[in-house]
């Protein structure tokens, strides 16, 4: 059957005044009206794991702006954003009612990166152009931030934006952007003013990645995939309506950004990306059980490394809720945010390190499939691949050494560890 209802329905007849329980109401007439019954059936048979097993990604994307229409991939946005203007207790039943059917939120990026920048920074022109395309994932979006020389210390980066008239001219490489090569659109981190301390120095822009002078080249990582790019860019033109916030204070717009990504790889219950690399305690359960070692009595230091890693999921699911929440009310993501960052990066690699010792010698005798693509990696098990792709859980994000820092000065009060060049114009700083 197509993945499309006809009629397709919009907008909930919702308002921040409807009672809960006819918000709960009009979201299961929605589910009935909206979602391929077959995606209906699985879901309620068998939840979200049911559901993969019989919808592709591609059926995915070509229903979802039927989602995005609906408002409730951002119920609590305002409406002229693509969201309802709910409450986040309306929110969450939402999220509750359509946990079993797997309807995740596409655009991640753009939902958690670009979006509190432009909520908290942006214009209402801005917001209105550029928040509905996001929602219904009809532009999608990356982040340009990071540099060969400025990971860590993002505030030493060298990308320049000239003015041109009423446009600005940028010049610079980019690296480890994800997902650049899928994206329309990015938001842009780069120095206007040399002359000044490292920070002062920096704006903010929304670029768009189909003009000549952007070269997007892929980089494949040890798990064969080629999720992070290189970006150049060559005398790209940016509009100055595209510039978010005044010029010269894109960090303090970068921060909303960067407590967004923080929070977005935060895991389960965040509302972003719930795992990069791997499966969840779930899977391992299941894994561990099929291939017998952690059957009844049989390696109960087993059981109890499984029990750990499902309670550790469960706390930081809790811990999630309450920031996400706390974000729906209207309070922005601060360094709180890195807590859960901090935590989700080292768990899910703890995660993926026991599903490749539940496989045993299968982790490390695999062979390509003969009629897949011509690499190492395209018979990895999923359980492998997801091994290897979480080693990066504790760098991308900010790395942990970072957020910890983050957490030190801005949540607990300890002193700013000490910087000779605070002060000093950005030119005459040394760099690497």
């Amino acid at each position: 059957m197509s993945p499309h209802p006809d009629p397709a329905p919009g907008r909930l007849a919702v308002t921040p005044d409807t009672p809960l329980d006819q918000v709960v109401q009009a979201v299961r007439e929605w589910v009935a009206q909206a979602v391929p019954e077959e995606w209906v059936e699985a879901g309620r048979r068998g939840g979200p794991s049911a559901v993969r097993e019989v919808r592709t990604r591609a059926a995915y994307e070509a229903w979802y702006p039927v989602f995005g229409r609906s408002g409730l991939v951002v119920p609590t946005w305002p409406v002229a954003y693509g969201g309802l203007d709910l409450a986040a207790d309306a929110a969450r039943r939402i999220d509750q009612e359509l946990a079993p059917f797997n309807l995740g939120r596409l655009n991640p990026l753009g939902l958690n990166l670009a979006a509190p920048a432009l909520m908290g920074h942006g214009t209402e022109d801005q917001r209105r152009r550029f928040l509905p395309p996001i929602v219904a994932n009809h532009e999608v979006w990356c982040q340009l931030f990071s540099e060969p020389g400025a990971g860590s210390d993002l505030a030493s980066l060298a990308t320049r934006a000239e003015p041109d008239g009423d446009q600005w001219l940028v010049t610079g490489q980019k690296v480890w952007t994800t997902w650049a090569h899928r994206s329309d659109w990015a938001v842009l981190l780069a120095r206007t003013d040399a002359d000044v301390a490292k920070r002062r120095g920096l704006t903010y822009f929304l670029i768009d990645l189909h003009q000549p002078g952007v070269d997007i080249r892929p980089l494949r990582h040890m798990g064969g995939d080629a999720e992070f790019n290189q970006v150049f860019l060559d005398r790209a033109r940016v509009p100055d309506g595209q510039r978010v916030g005044p010029v010269g204070q894109g960090w303090t717009v970068a921060n909303a950004t960067l407590s967004g990504e923080r929070q977005m790889v935060s895991g389960s219950g965040s509302g972003g990306v719930d795992r990069i690399g791997g499966s969840g305690v779930g899977h391992l359960i299941r894994l561990a059980g099929h291939a017998g070692r952690a059957g009844a009595g049989a390696h109960p230091l087993g059981r109890q490394r499984i029990a750990g890693l499902l309670a550790e999921e469960r706390i930081r699911e809790w811990t999630n809720l309450r920031v996400r929440m706390a974000r729906g009310a209207g309070r922005p993501a601060g360094p709180e945010s890195s807590v859960g960052k901090v935590h989700q990066g080292e768990l899910n690699q703890r995660i993926q390190l026991a599903a490749t010792d539940a496989l045993g010698p299968a982790a490390t005798a695999w062979a390509a499939d003969p009629d897949g693509p011509a690499d190492y990696a395209s018979g990895l098990p999923h359980e492998v691949r997801g091994m290897l792709r979480s080693r990066a859980n504790t760098i991308e994000g900010g790395t942990t050494e970072v957020n910890k820092n983050i957490l030190g000065e801005r949540v607990l009060g300890l002193p700013r560890e000490p910087d000779p060049f605070a002060g000093v114009a950005w030119r005459e700083v040394p760099r690497s």
